[in-house]
């Protein structure tokens, strides 16, 4: 059981529905699910109605089931760019999160693969940000998790603000952000970080990176790159803009690994998208 724990922080009483969905995010499908679980939602420690009012300083406990079962959502299309019978790889869209959210319930990877697989549990081998595109590893059963956890080699692909250098390494440790959950930043009491890069092309205006990374701390490649000066394209929470691209310009492109169960070793690819692509056919402004 995931439990959440929200306080509320305005002052004016408001009902738990308009404070749930309207102030923190809660999509609909998720307070359904709530109302339907035994102890689902509570305030104070006591069981609360969506149209019971809440007031500054309650403090409303929502508890989940776990995310192992997941409704299937056929409507949902991701590619399979690979697959047998101990993974399946997807290329993941930008802005479909891979896992259930307090604002993304239905809509994710694990929905799809839901609906794909009504047999099997939902095993993701390496996590992509929502806005990120390009390949997913999932795995078909817990053997082949753990044989790949940590295994796979990724090439990812950035569309970064300016000319940066034809090769570089960023070694520079992140930490979290003191006043936020989500913002991370370089900072010596981080944990070390390291960035590989080349660069693959450039106008001007952008520059096309191919990446490794030697460590995988979470949006290491946003804030790598924000830090030396050239944050990534449509990245506006690490200072990038986007003029030319909603979303930030970030593709998982190649994947290596060896197969968990004959050991065979097998690359997977994605082509840049289309959004990514055209910022180096515009002309430099």
């Amino acid at each position: 059981m995931k439990r959440i724990e929200l306080t509320v922080e305005n002052a004016k009483p408001v009902t738990l529905e308009k404070f749930l969905t309207g102030e923190k995010g809660v999509s609909r499908r998720l307070l359904t699910r709530l109302k339907r679980c035994e102890g689902g939602i509570t305030r104070n420690g006591e069981l609360i109605r969506s149209i019971d009012e809440v007031r500054q300083g309650d403090v409303i406990v929502l508890s989940l089931a776990d995310d192992s079962f997941l409704e299937p959502n056929g409507s949902l299309n991701v590619p399979i760019a690979f697959e047998n019978d101990r993974l399946v790889v997807f290329d993941k869209p930008s802005g479909m999160p891979v896992h259930p959210s307090i604002r993304h319930q239905g809509d994710t990877l694990g929905n799809y693969f839901a609906h794909l697989y009504p047999e099997l549990t939902f095993r993701s081998v390496n996590r992509l940000d929502r806005d990120t595109s390009g390949l997913c590893v999932i795995a078909k059963d817990a053997l082949a998790a753990k044989l790949l956890q940590g295994s796979c080699k990724k090439v990812y692909y950035a569309a970064v603000h300016g000319t940066i250098p034809e090769s570089g390494t960023i070694d520079a440790p992140i930490a979290r952000e003191r006043e936020s959950i989500i913002l991370r930043c370089v900072r010596e009491d981080g944990q070390r970080a390291v960035t590989h890069y080349k660069r693959l092309q450039c106008n001007g205006r952008y520059s096309l990176a191919e990446i490794e990374l030697e460590t995988g701390r979470t949006h290491q490649i946003r804030v790598h790159f924000a830090h030396t000066g050239a944050p990534l394209a449509g990245d506006d929470l690490y200072g990038g803009l986007r003029d030319d691209i909603n979303r930030q310009a970030l593709h998982c492109g190649r994947i290596s690994f060896n197969d968990p169960l004959t050991g065979e070793s097998i690359t997977v690819s994605s082509e840049i998208p289309e959004d990514i692509r055209s910022l180096f056919t515009q002309e430099e402004k």
